[in-house]
């Protein structure tokens, strides 16, 4: 990370005001501007005025502020590089912050710090629903900046319809959270199958492909399925690869594995264009590389579950912020997954 150590009074000055003039959406200049410690300046009807007449645009201002000890008329800043530049999160969640190529010392703020805070190295938390963005500055050159633009969303929690579980709206079938018996959609759902159908044409339009090896199972056929491996395996090492009945994402119709269920299709230039495409139509790698103490199964580079194209790119986006690129679905939505 750049350096981030911010000096003594300039800072402490610098941010009083900064924090001051985010309430109100005004770009402010940083420390190391000059200041003019008899100059005041108001914040009204969408226009910073000084007492000498200078006037800034600012994005907007609900109530008349007096701020003194500040020279206003920066222009909106621009120059610095960061490694994300929109953040979807949820209240309570915390970012890890947007690396910055530029050498430079930070300074960060918020437009508005009920929907999220940022702290003195980056760090984003989502405090209430909303959009706002995190502005950086260098403290030597307040022409130098960036932005992240911010949209936090309420967490909608676990309920409970018919026995399924769905987390802030999604259905989930893992080691904690089980499905109903009866569950049966019988197939693929329809948005699921077309959806691979449209990935599996434009694979092979790159004279890639690919197929549906393993899609829907139903309750009883994964029964079958896992006690047969359990009685070749042995029970711990069946729970590494295989879902006891009623924990298998199969049997919600959202799951495939494609091609080939082992690791003889991990490496393929199939597998590889799977990983890199198959958000684009609406499906996540479920079991990535190093989660298996998270997913509670080890890697497959062949299972795949659909999501819905929106899920999928705020799941991207999330793991971009996070600059976790194999970021899963427990730790999108913070929940376990391991037998109880």
């Amino acid at each position: 990370m750049n350096n981030r150590f911010i000096k003594g009074a300039v800072f402490a000055a610098a941010m009083a005001f900064l924090l001051t003039a985010a309430a109100c959406g005004t770009t402010v200049p940083a420390s190391g501007e000059a200041v003019q410690p008899t100059t005041e300046m108001k914040a009204s009807g969408g226009a910073v005025t000084s007492a000498s007449g200078t006037t800034a645009d600012t994005s907007s201002a609900e109530e008349t502020t007096t701020v003194t000890g500040v020279e206003v008329g920066e222009k909106r800043v621009s120059g610095l590089t960061l490694s994300y530049t929109t953040a979807d999160i949820i209240v309570g969640q915390t970012l890890k912050y947007p690396l910055v190529s530029e050498d430079v010392p930070e300074i960060w703020t918020s437009s508005d710090e009920s929907v999220a805070t940022v702290d003195s190295v980056g760090n984003i938390t989502g405090k209430g629903e909303g959009t706002c963005t995190v502005k950086v500055v260098s403290e030597t050159d307040s022409s130098l900046g960036a932005e992240v633009k911010v949209t936090v969303r309420k967490n909608e929690g676990t309920q409970k319809i018919d026995g399924i579980t769905y987390v802030d709206g999604i259905l989930v079938a893992n080691k904690s959270y089980a499905l109903p018996e009866s569950y049966a959609p019988g197939g693929l759902t329809s948005e699921t199958y077309d959806a691979f159908q449209q990935l599996a044409n434009d694979a092979a339009a790159d004279g890639l492909s690919m197929s549906v090896i393993s899609g829907y199972r139903s309750y009883d056929y994964q029964s079958e399925l896992y006690n047969n491996y359990v009685s070749q395996y042995g029970q711990a090492a069946a729970d590494r690869f295989s879902a006891r009945p009623g924990y298998s994402e199969h049997q919600t119709g959202l799951a495939i594995d494609v091609n080939c269920a082992d690791d003889s299709f991990t490496g393929t230039p199939e597998a590889e264009w799977l990983a890199a495409h198959c958000n684009d139509y609406g499906f996540i790698l479920r079991y990535p590389k190093g989660k298996e103490d998270v997913t509670g199964y080890q890697y497959e580079s062949w299972h795949i579950r659909y999501v819905g194209k929106d899920v999928a790119k705020k799941i991207r986006e999330a793991a971009d912020a996070a600059g976790d690129p194999d970021l899963t679905l427990e730790e999108y939505l913070h929940i376990d997954s391991y037998y109880h």
